[in-house]
């Protein structure tokens, strides 16, 4: 892998008012990806504080004190890696990286998983909060994308539950288990943390999850057929297990510990130590990527009906209750893409429509709330690597990309107010980010 790194900076106007707003909304205390957090308009060269983490066990000798925690997002791009300021959208970092390459918040506020060629390449994107006493200390420097790479053959799905991080490795069935805490300071004599693994029965295109009781429950199968899930305690020892999941793909976790799996013909939840089927009412029904949400005992899913669709843009989702063990089909009247599923504060179901607009639902009645124009109208391509307008939801706001225009928008989920817009200095493709 040819691999060069390079730090840029640019600038992006920003209305005054906008940015005064945002620095007084900014909250100071922390949390991980899951957290409720506003963006904040500080970037840490213009609002680092006087005191440096120098001298301190804060995991960069370079960093410097900020004001309050400083989100960032991470968006790639076809041969690299852009890092920003979540508030005011500035590019912070330009890391150079061939290939098409994916990426996943570590979970611990700071760090993201790049899935390259050689396995899971770990950016630290430069913004952290540690706790002292009674009150906080934010910090902030340069991204890096680092040299430590957890082996993977094929890197796949990527999950944070219960402050667990798993990478599932689809070439060889290789689970890889984190406490993401670990991750927040692995600088110094403190180098990154190492996996617990396990291994699949069989390699395939799968997905783990690690409840917190420490029931691990994952997919088994082949690349040509693939149909199980199987839950495991702390010792490796069967709980349960289920082979009527045809097709089984992605999963989610809601409300209540229940983790729920795409089915080619429902989902299938697991809870309270068994599996439950949840049949469609149409012999073809895919669900294959799911939004979960520690607010919702509901689970919203992407919903196809045509089994020999070169590419099927589907119009309707599913809201899947994990506590009923019923699935309710929507019409959004719109086509979406896999990267337009997401979740709100509170649990809504958002869902970013070709339409433009970012379609809000209640998860348990399936009403839409709520539908905010966001980008212009939009076409899923053919191929799935391809970049489309992505939605990515941190607290209460949410970041939309718009390819066609290399802009970057935040959203605020309130009010569904268009707070900041940016043009990117290339094409945004995977968007993910940090709390800080």
């Amino acid at each position: 892998m040819n691999l060069s790194t390079r730090h840029r900076r640019y600038s992006v106007a920003v209305p005054a008012a906008l940015t005064a707003a945002l620095l007084l909304a900014s909250c100071g205390s922390d949390g991980d990806d899951a957290g409720q957090i506003s963006a904040t308009a500080s970037s840490p060269a213009s609002e680092a504080g006087s005191e440096s983490a120098a001298g301190h066990d804060h995991g960069a000798s370079d960093a410097e004190e900020i004001e309050a925690p400083s989100p960032r997002l991470v968006t790639t791009y076809d041969g690299g890696i852009l890092t920003l300021d979540a508030g005011t959208l500035e590019v912070i970092s330009d890391e150079k990286i061939d290939g098409f390459n994916r990426v996943n918040p570590v979970g611990d506020g700071r760090h993201v998983m790049v899935s390259t060629s050689a396995g899971f390449q770990l950016l630290d994107a430069g913004v952290w909060t540690e706790p002292h006493g009674d009150h906080t200390h934010s910090y902030a420097t340069d991204p890096e994308l680092t040299d430590k790479v957890y082996p993977a053959d094929k890197p796949g799905h990527v999950v944070r539950h219960d402050g667990k991080l798993i990478l599932f490795s689809d070439g060889d069935g290789r689970i890889q288990i984190f406490n993401s805490e670990d991750f927040r300071d692995i600088s110094g004599d403190s180098g990154a943390p190492e996996p617990t693994v396990k291994t699949a029965d069989s390699p395939h295109h799968g997905v783990a999850i690690e409840l917190a009781d420490g029931t691990l429950v994952h997919t088994e199968g082949t690349e040509e057929e693939r149909d199980t899930v199987v839950a495991l305690d702390a010792d490796d020892r069967e709980i349960a297990s289920s082979s009527d999941c045809p097709g089984v793909h992605g999963e989610a976790a809601a409300k209540g510990e229940a983790a729920a799996f795409g089915c080619e013909d429902g989902l299938l939840v697991y809870k309270d130590g068994k599996f439950t089927k949840i049949q469609a009412t149409e012999d073809y029904a895919r669900t294959g990527n799911q939004a979960g949400s520690e607010e919702s005992t509901v689970v919203l899913g992407d919903y196809k009906v045509d089994e020999d669709a070169e590419l099927e843009r589907p119009t309707r989702i599913t809201l899947t209750d994990t506590v009923a063990n019923t699935t309710r089909v929507v019409d959004i009247h719109t086509s979406y893409s896999f990267r337009s599923l997401g979740r709100g504060p509170a649990g809504e179901a958002l869902v970013l429509g070709t339409d433009g607009k970012l379609h809000v639902l209640d998860p348990a009645t399936g009403e839409e709330t709520a539908a905010w124009p966001v980008v212009g109208q939009w076409e899923e391509p053919l191929e799935w690597q391809e970049p489309r307008p992505t939605l990515f939801v941190q607290g209460d706001r949410a970041y939309v990309s718009e390819p066609a225009t290399k802009e970057l928008h935040v959203v605020d989920l309130s009010t569904g107010k268009i707070l900041r817009s940016a043009e990117l200095p290339q094409v945004p493709n995977e968007l993910t980010g940090v709390t800080g």
